[in-house]
């Protein structure tokens, strides 16, 4: 994966593509259909553009090429900045606005910001990634720069001085000799000056360095934190539209169910109450949430289903094996690894896991002549606009998707269903629908961080050192599948296979599950070398940023004098790893409860870097988010199944962390100010589950190799 901020990496296909989507073809109508013929000769039928076509198109939209297609100046002296990124609780929002306020020397809220509307701004690529820092902060960046290159030019022709003899401060363009000065809001009245904001942004126009920076590197808080804390904000499931209408949709008993007959008039025969069906797709509209679950229940006892077999979670890993495409590929240095000292082998398994968002999907669809508007928590506006055109014939004009500030997607909003249900409904109904996933829907229909078999094979020489390395990933990608260590004769690499749950992206995609089974690996390779866990890996890594944040860890922990501790009721373990541009080391010091027969995190040692920090605040609260968050399925989160239908549908059943799981956090960020930012919401997570299963191997000498990791039954 790229870690540079070229064009081609703002291309939404390389996050978009391991989402499992749904596609949905709800037909042309007449008067849609005459619209796509006009007067002329129909020649394509489809206006779904392929997928190579899509990914240009987005290149280009990702490149506005005027001041503009980004940024817009008010005369009445407001400054609104246009992006089509989402902020989905991670702080795209004041970290994208201090962009915009650095370049253009104002405060931070002096800005007001746009996001996701595709009808207003443009397609910055879906929110994913770690992205939207090494991606779309330079470019919000240029076009603020070439702003206030413009007002400096303003400034120059009216007073007729030297441009340097001009200082841009607070908003306007001050002449240091006579202190006249011109802002923004005399640029945007004067007509001959604002036509410079429709010209091209200069290819080279400097931003401000780091060592200058007044905004960026400061801990700006969200803008728009009030209206959160106070409620007056609106998520999605908040919006409301004149005369609208709730929406329920039937769901199979199972996956792959189909449903083969149904009687409609029970639920027809309420009051108020509109039921739709399309061929598989079935639901109901009313003016109450209660109505629609009424009418939904009298739909469920009439219906009918056709239930294919289905592998359950306990075949889940033999399932992964025997349907690997083209089959499990062989290590291609079996022979060096017979010749080797020590040769080990190994398998490692990850469950599938639930994102688990703080909001349930989401939508509310509205239908006006013809055009399409859908209110949605997506992480992908312009990938969830394209795909209710494909379901509905639409064209790019009457299609619109807006995205309010909503609450958590942890990779796990990517598609958009949601949108194109509620938007199924709204039109069997001419109303606007709002649709609600329940928690159970969203812990069974939404896809899943896939689930995964790792297999490293490796042999150890006469020194200890690691002498071949295979390691290859069985469903979950190839997403930090790379080793960082300076080994010989390796291969890394990933295989498909046919997962029997619908999957996706989730944060840090494979990464998690790939460094889970390499850093493992890693210690079980230092103790068949009987060498330290930490000495081992420094012996092997070259990478001087890795090895920092590795070294800086193990000596805020007291690494040295705490592994030499021995006790079978406390363990310590570490790890690192590095993914998108950013790199990760984790120390972390656990008990092993035997009466409880539980595994408890009693204290993390985290030290991050991804280059020069932006905002030091947001940073560590993304840090901390991602260390809570992974302890869930290194501990206990998985999702079970059996018979087609999910066991863990509710958060009884399935256990994210709890505040008592938090343990104590030390939590260190190096600031590389050399450095260009990378992104930070993802990679943080991915060293916390290792560390804890080589904890738990220095306590016990047991070795778990399956996510999560729980003790043997005692």
């Amino acid at each position: 994966m790229k870690t540079d901020s070229t064009q081609d990496d703002l291309a939404p296909a390389a996050y978009d593509e391991p989402v499992d989507r749904l596609e949905y073809d709800f037909g042309l109508n007449r008067r849609s259909f005459m619209q796509w013929l006009g007067a002329g000769l129909l020649i394509v039928v489809s206006p779904a553009p392929t997928l190579a076509q899509e990914r240009g198109r987005q290149r280009d939209n990702n490149q506005p090429r005027t001041v503009a297609a980004r940024l817009h100046l008010g005369k009445d002296g407001s400054i609104t900045v246009l992006t089509g990124k989402v902020d989905c609780g991670q702080g795209g929002r004041a970290e994208l606005t201090q962009a915009a306020a650095e370049e253009l020397r104002v405060a931070s809220d002096a800005v007001q910001l746009i996001m996701a509307d595709t009808s207003l701004v443009p397609n910055d690529g879906i929110t994913a990634g770690s992205r939207s820092t090494p991606s779309t902060v330079p470019l919000i960046r240029q076009a603020a720069a070439a702003a206030r290159e413009l007002l400096i030019d303003f400034a120059v022709k009216q007073w007729s001085v030297e441009r340097n003899t001009i200082d841009v401060r607070d908003g306007k363009a001050v002449h240091t000799a006579s202190k006249r000065s011109v802002s923004y809001a005399d640029l945007a009245r004067n007509e001959e000056a604002a036509k410079g904001l429709e010209q091209n942004i200069p290819s080279d126009i400097a931003v401000t360095p780091v060592k200058d920076w007044k905004t960026l590197g400061t801990s700006a808080p969200r803008p728009n934190r009030r209206d959160i804390v106070t409620g007056a904000h609106k998520y999605p499931s908040d919006i409301v539209r004149p005369g609208m209408l709730y929406g329920k949709v039937l769901r199979p008993p199972s996956f792959g169910a189909k449903l083969t007959a149904l009687d409609p008039a029970p639920a027809k025969a309420m009051k108020d109450v509109v039921v739709i069906r399309d061929e598989q797709f079935v639901g109901v509209a009313a003016p109450t949430t209660l109505q629609a679950e009424q009418a939904l229940a009298a739909l469920a006892k009439t219906a009918q289903w056709e239930r294919p077999p289905h592998p359950s979670s306990k075949e889940l890993y033999a399932h992964l094996k025997q349907h690997t495409e083209g089959g499990v590929p062989s290590n291609p240095f079996a022979e060096e690894l017979t010749k080797a000292k020590k040769a080990l082998r190994q398998s490692y398994h990850v469950a599938y896991a639930q994102h688990a968002p703080l909001e349930p999907r989401a939508a509310v669809a509205e239908w006006k002549d013809d055009k399409l508007t859908v209110w949605t928590a997506t992480q992908n506006p312009f990938g969830c606009r394209n795909e209710l055109m494909r379901a509905f014939h639409l064209s790019e004009d009457n299609t619109r998707v807006v995205v309010p500030d909503f609450g958590a997607g942890f990779g796990g909003k990517h598609s958009g269903e949601c949108g194109i249900e509620a938007a199924r409904l709204a039109r069997g109904a001419s109303r606007p629908v709002c649709l609600r996933w329940t928690r159970e829907e969203e812990f069974t229909w939404a896809y899943f961080r896939p689930a995964a078999v790792i297999e490293v094979e490796a042999g150890l020489d006469e020194q200890g050192a690691v002498s071949s390395w295979h390691f290859l990933n069985i469903n979950s990608g190839n997403s930090g599948v790379e080793t960082p260590y300076r080994l010989e004769n390796k291969r890394s690499r990933s295989v498909n296979s046919a997962p029997p749950l619908r999957h996706g992206s989730y944060r840090a995609l494979a990464s998690t599950a790939n460094n889970f089974a390499r850093e493992s690996f890693m210690d079980e390779l230092a103790a068949a070398a009987g060498a330290d866990p930490l000495e081992f890996r420094l012996a092997q890594l070259d990478h001087p940023r890795l090895r920092a944040v590795l070294e800086t860890a193990a000596q805020r922990f007291d690494w040295k004098n705490r592994v030499k501790k021995k006790s079978p009721t406390v363990g310590v373990g570490l790890a690192c790893g590095t993914e998108k541009g950013s790199y990760v080391a984790a120390c972390v010091e656990i008990v092993v409860d035997r009466k409880e027969n539980r595994i408890v995190v009693r204290h993390v040692c985290e030290v991050f870097e991804c280059g020069a920090i932006l905002n030091p605040a947001n940073l560590r609260l993304q840090v901390e988010g991602a260390i809570i968050m992974g302890l869930g399925p290194a501990l206990r989160e998985e999702v079970r199944f059996e018979d087609g239908e999910i066991l863990t549908d509710s958060f009884r059943s399935y256990q994210v962390p709890r505040f008592a799981d938090v343990p104590e956090l030390d939590i260190h960020c190096l600031n590389r100010t050399d450095l260009a930012p990378a992104g930070a919401g993802e990679t943080p997570i991915i060293a916390i589950a290792p560390a804890i299963g080589n904890a738990l191997f220095h306590a016990t000498g047991i070795r778990v190799r399956t996510m999560p990791i729980r003790l043997p039954a005692a």
